[in-house]
């Protein structure tokens, strides 16, 4: 096939661009560089079969030649991110995904669109199946990012109602791994970092409230498989493995063996506004339909992040 992925130089999209290319693949990746890194793809420089564009999605695409597969993933995902650059992540969710179903059916591709647990907003039913609609505020901090993935999945289907086109929705949870950014805001890169720095670390509040954490290479084979299959509704992926997030500063204390203390602080104002206080995907479309769960321990896949932020930290 002949991929293309927006976003392509972010954490996910990387791993994507990585794995196609592995499979035999031809990848061309785009991004305009506003959250993503050249340094994610720097290893592909020269690849025969990869190619890279900086381009704003946002804008006309034109890609030469035939597409199989347009992977939509443009797009600032953590709270720094969105919450310094609110319009842009609206365009992207709205103008970008636009312009990407428009490619794709311009190509006769078949079109895949990442969307994410924050659908669900803060969720009143838990587990979250791709069922419930969620409980999200839509004038809150967070809504830029909440509603542009909302509005992008009613874009998609729309495009598969009108058009007839092969489009795959998939609900990505929270998911970590080597080439997340150290300042990205998200609680992985924030404790690894206190941690080997040997900074307090800090949890917000009480620290009871949950996540469940997706290692990437378990998420980029479920995206595959979801994109191989002719499943049109949203599909979870994340892993059911739920922790609250005191017990997760303790799990990367002990695998850093790092002396720093763990500290209780107030949450910080518009960074944990309408933050789910409880957050596990229910898989059991993803069972069911692609034959997928993770297989990923915590500890195994945190221990590689680990050693990918220490090579990080030793770069600056």
């Amino acid at each position: 096939m002949r991929v293309v992925i927006t976003g392509g130089a972010g954490f996910i999209g990387s791993h994507l661009c990585d794995r196609f290319l592995a499979d035999g693949h031809t990848v061309v990746a785009l991004d305009n560089l506003a959250t993503g890194s050249i340094r994610n793809i720097e290893h592909l420089a020269g690849h025969e079969r990869f190619r890279f564009i900086k381009q704003d999605v946002t804008e006309f695409l034109y890609i030469d030649g035939p597409v199989d597969a347009v992977l939509h993933f443009a797009s600032p995902a953590s709270p720094i991110g969105y919450l310094e650059l609110p319009i842009q992540t609206l365009k992207v969710g709205a103008l970008g995904t636009h312009k990407a179903l428009g490619l794709a059916r311009a190509k006769g591709a078949r079109f895949l669109m990442a969307s994410t647990s924050e659908v669900y907003g803060d969720p009143l039913v838990h587990p979250q199946p791709e069922s419930y609609w969620g409980n999200v505020n839509p004038v809150g901090p967070r809504s830029v990012y909440d509603e542009a993935k909302r509005f992008a999945e009613a874009m998609t289907m729309a495009y598969h109602r009108e058009h007839g086109l092969q489009t795959r929705i998939v609900r990505i949870f929270n998911t970590y791994g080597p080439r997340m950014a150290l300042d990205d805001g998200r609680v992985v890169p924030n404790f690894i970092g206190q941690a080997l720095r040997g900074d307090p670390i800090t949890v917000f509040g009480d620290g009871q409230q949950t996540r469940s954490f997706c290692y990437v290479s378990d998420l980029v084979e479920g995206l595959v498989r979801l994109l191989n299959s002719n499943e049109t509704y949203p599909v979870n992926l994340g892993n059911p493995a739920e922790i609250t997030m005191l017990e997760y500063a303790e799990v990367i204390k002990r695998l850093t063996n790092s002396s720093s203390p763990i500290v209780l602080v107030q949450p910080q104002a518009n960074r944990t506004t309408d933050d789910p206080q409880r957050r596990r995907p229910d898989l059991t479309r993803a069972r069911d339909i692609l034959g997928w769960e993770p297989t990923v321990s915590l500890e195994e896949g945190m221990s590689q992040t680990i050693e990918y932020f220490k090579q990080q930290l030793a770069r600056t």
